[in-house]
C-alpha cells in the first residue's frame, strides 16, 4: 500500500496516525529525502530505511498518537558507530532529519435537513477538513445538480437519503459526531431530538427553531420520551451566535457554523 493510500485508509477508518518523512540527508543514508512512512496505532506502511532511524521514528510516532499531539516534530539522527542508539547501530556515515506530522481524526458533523439553511451551512462546513454527513428525507433536495456547489469541498461529504426514518442514520454516524437538526418538518425534528438523546456516541446536539418550538419539544421529550432534565439539556437551542440576528439563510448558516467551530476549539483546549 502506498503512503497516500495508507493516509486515506486511516482517515476512512477514523484512526489517528503520523506521516513520517525524511526531509534532509547529508552524506550516506538508507533512503533519500522524501522517503515516507505512515504509522498507525497498530500498523505501518512504507519505509524510511529501516534500522534505528525507522524504529525510533515509529516509537515516537506512537507516543504522539497516544498523547493526541497536533504539532509536527523534527528528529535528527547521526549514522555512525560512535552514537549510542536505542535500536542498534547504523554506520552509513551521514546524518538524517525526519519530520513527524500527526494525522489526527477529523471532526464529524451531521446536518439533518438540507433546505435553504442546511445547504448554505453545508457550503460553509464543506470548506473545513472534516467528515460532513448530509441527511434528508426528500430526494429532490439531494440531487447532484443541487449539491454541485459542494464539488470542490475540502470535507469528505456523505449524503444520506432516508425517505422514512432519518433518525436511523444516527446509529451509523461516527463516534463523536456533532448533530445539527434543521429539517422542514417539526415532527421530524422532534423524533430526531428524541433519538439523538438515546444515542450515546454523539457529541453536541443542536436544534434550530424558536423559543415556542423548544417549549413544546421540551415538554414532549420529558412526558412522552421519558428524558430527565439533565438529558434534555444536551440539546442546544437556539443554535448560532446570539449577537448575529439576521434571518437570511446565509446569515443563519454563518452564525451556526461559527458557533460550531467555537465548539470544536473548546473540545481541543
Amino acid at each position: 500500500m502506498t503512503w497516500v493510500a495508507a493516509v486515506a485508509r486511516l482517515r476512512a477508518r477514523r484512526e489517528a496516525g503520523v506521516l513520517v518523512t525524511v526531509v534532509t540527508v547529508r552524506g550516506h543514508a538508507p533512503r533519500d529525502a522524501g522517503a515516507k512512512l505512515v504509522v498507525g496505532e497498530s500498523g505501518t506502511w512504507g519505509s524510511i530505511g529501516g534500522g534505528n532511524v525507522e524504529a525510533v521514528a515509529i516509537d515516537r510516532a506512537r507516543e504522539v498518537i497516544a498523547a493526541a499531539k497536533s504539532e509536527p516534530e523534527l528528529l535528527d539522527f547521526a549514522l555512525n558507530e560512535k552514537v549510542t542508539n536505542r535500536h542498534g547501530v547504523q554506520c552509513c556515515g551521514g546524518t538524517v532529519s525526519v519530520l513527524l506530522e500527526p494525522l489526527p481524526v477529523v471532526q464529524a458533523v451531521a446536518v439533518f435537513g438540507i433546505g435553504h439553511i442546511g445547504l448554505e451551512l453545508a457550503r460553509i462546513l464543506a470548506r473545513q477538513d472534516l467528515d460532513l454527513h448530509l441527511v434528508d428525507t426528500r430526494s429532490e433536495v439531494l440531487t447532484k445538480e443541487r449539491l454541485d456547489v459542494l464539488a470542490d469541498a475540502v470535507a469528505q461529504v456523505h449524503v444520506h437519503h432516508t425517505p422514512l426514518l432519518p433518525e436511523e442514520v444516527l446509529e451509523e454516524l461516527p463516534h463523536g459526531t456533532h448533530v445539527l437538526i434543521m429539517t422542514h418538518d417539526h415532527a421530524e425534528d422532534a423524533a430526531l431530538c428524541d433519538a439523538a438523546l438515546r444515542t450515546d456516541h454523539l457529541a453536541s446536539i443542536g436544534l434550530i427553531g424558536s423559543a415556542a418550538k423548544w417549549t413544546r419539544f421540551r415538554k414532549r421529550l420529558a412526558t412522552e420520551g421519558g428524558h430527565d432534565e439533565a438529558t434534555i439539556r444536551r440539546i442546544k437551542t437556539p443554535i448560532g451566535l446570539p449577537d448575529i440576528g439576521g434571518k437570511a439563510p446565509a446569515t443563519i448558516a454563518v452564525s451556526v457554523a461559527a458557533d460550531l467551530l467555537r465548539t470544536f476549539e473548546a473540545e481541543e483546549a
